[in-house]
C-alpha cells in the first residue's frame, strides 16, 4: 500500500512531464509549418517549390526564377527570422514581467520600454534629422534601456523598494510622462511625427540582416539571463518572506530578471516598434498549457509568441492584399478582445 501511495506522485510527473515535451515539440513543428507558409504568402504568392528554389538558389539569367530568388531571400527570409526572433522574445519577456510582478495583465509597457523608445526615436529625428529606421533603431534601444533602467531605479527607492506593486507604479509613472514628451515633441516637429507614426505601428517588413543580426544578439544575451532565474520565479510567487526563507536572493534575482526583460523587449521594440499585448496573451496561453511551473510556461511562451506573431504577419498580407497591415495592428485586433476576455473571466470567477 504504502510503495503504490508513494510510486503515483512520480508517475503523474511523469506523465505531466512528457505531456509538456510534447506539447513543446508540437509547437515547434507549428513554428516551422508557420515559417514555410510566411515564405510563400505575399504580394506575389510563391509555391513551395519555388520558395524552395528561391532559398538555396543563386540569382541567374532566367528573369523568372531570379526575382523569385530575390523575393525569397532580400524579403521574406529576413521578414520570417525578424517574426521568429521578436516573436520570442516578446513571448519570453511577457511571461518574466507576469512572473515578477505576480500580476497577471502585466505587459512589458509596464516597465516603460516602448514610451523610452518611442521618446528616443521622435528626440533623434527632431535634433539629428533621422528619419531611416536604420539609423533610429540603435537610439531606440538605447532610449528603452535607460527607460527600463530608470524605472527599476524609482522601484528600489524608499519604503516597498523592490516590490510588485513599486515596480508597477514606477513603471507606469515613467510611461505616462514620457508618452507625454513624445507626444510634445511629434506635434512640434513634422518630420518626428512622421517617424513615429510609421515607427509605432509595430512591423516586422523592411527590416534586414545589418539590423536583425546585431539585435538578436543582445536578444539572445536576455534569453540567456531569463534561463538562469527561472526557478528563483517559481520561488518568489510563494511570496518574497517564503522565498528568502528557501535561500533565494530577492534583490539579485529581481535585478537580473529586469536586465533579461529590458534586453528583450527593448532589443525587439527597437527592431520591430511597439507590438502590444502578444507578451500578455501568450504568457496566458502557456501558463493555461503547462500551469505555473516557469522552467516550462517561459520556453512555451516563447514559441507561442513566435506562431503568433509570424501568424498576424502573414495575415496583414492577406487581408489587404495588394497592400499590407502591420503585425502590430493585427496582434492589437486580436489582442483587445483576448484582454477583455480575461477581465471578465476573471470578474466572472470573483463572482
Amino acid at each position: 500500500m504504502s510503495t503504490t501511495v508513494g510510486k503515483r506522485p512520480a508517475s503523474e510527473a511523469t506523465v505531466a512531464r512528457w505531456r509538456r515535451v510534447v506539447g513543446l515539440g508540437a509547437l515547434v513543428v507549428i513554428l516551422l509549418v508557420t515559417g514555410a507558409v510566411s515564405l510563400a504568402v505575399g504580394a506575389r504568392a510563391l509555391s513551395l517549390a519555388e520558395v524552395w528554389h528561391g532559398l538555396f538558389a543563386a540569382p541567374g539569367s532566367d528573369q523568372r526564377l531570379t526575382e523569385i530568388t530575390l523575393i525569397v531571400q532580400t524579403v521574406r527570409v529576413p521578414r520570417t527570422v525578424l517574426a521568429v526572433v521578436a516573436g520570442i522574445a516578446l513571448g519570453v519577456s511577457g511571461a518574466l514581467i507576469q512572473g515578477y510582478t505576480r500580476n497577471p495583465i502585466a505587459d512589458t509597457g509596464l516597465l516603460g520600454v516602448n514610451s523610452g523608445a518611442s521618446f528616443a526615436v521622435v528626440s533623434v529625428t527632431l535634433l539629428f534629422g533621422l528619419t531611416n529606421p536604420y539609423q533610429y533603431v540603435w537610439f531606440a534601444f538605447l532610449g528603452a534601456a535607460v527607460a527600463g533602467v530608470v524605472v527599476f531605479g524609482l522601484a528600489s527607492l524608499g519604503r516597498g523598494a523592490g516590490s510588485p506593486l513599486t515596480l508597477a507604479l514606477a513603471g507606469q509613472g515613467v510611461a505616462v510622462f514620457l508618452a507625454a514628451m513624445t507626444n510634445a515633441v511629434a506635434l512640434s516637429d513634422q518630420a518626428s511625427l512622421n517617424a513615429l507614426r510609421f515607427w509605432n505601428a509595430g512591423s516586422v517588413a523592411g527590416v534586414e540582416f545589418d539590423v536583425i543580426w546585431p539585435v538578436s544578439a543582445f536578444i539572445v544575451a536576455g534569453l540567456v539571463l531569463a534561463s538562469t532565474t527561472l526557478p528563483a520565479i517559481n520561488l518568489l510567487n510563494l511570496g518574497d518572506d517564503m522565498a528568502r526563507g528557501l535561500g533565494v536572493n530577492i534583490a539579485l534575482s529581481r535585478t537580473v530578471g529586469i536586465v533579461a526583460i529590458t534586453l528583450l523587449a527593448g532589443a525587439t521594440t527597437a527592431a520591430c516598434g511597439p507590438i502590444a499585448f502578444l507578451g500578455l496573451m501568450v504568457a496566458h496561453v502557456a501558463r493555461y498549457l503547462t500551469g505555473p511551473d516557469y522552467r516550462w510556461l517561459v520556453p512555451c511562451a516563447g514559441l507561442l509568441g513566435a506562431v503568433l506573431l509570424l501568424a498576424c504577419d502573414i495575415v496583414g498580407r492577406v487581408v489587404t492584399r495588394p497592400g499590407e497591415l502591420q503585425a502590430g495592428v493585427v496582434v492589437a485586433l486580436v489582442g483587445a478582445p483576448f484582454f477583455a476576455a480575461l477581465v471578465w473571466r476573471g470578474k466572472f470567477k470573483t463572482v
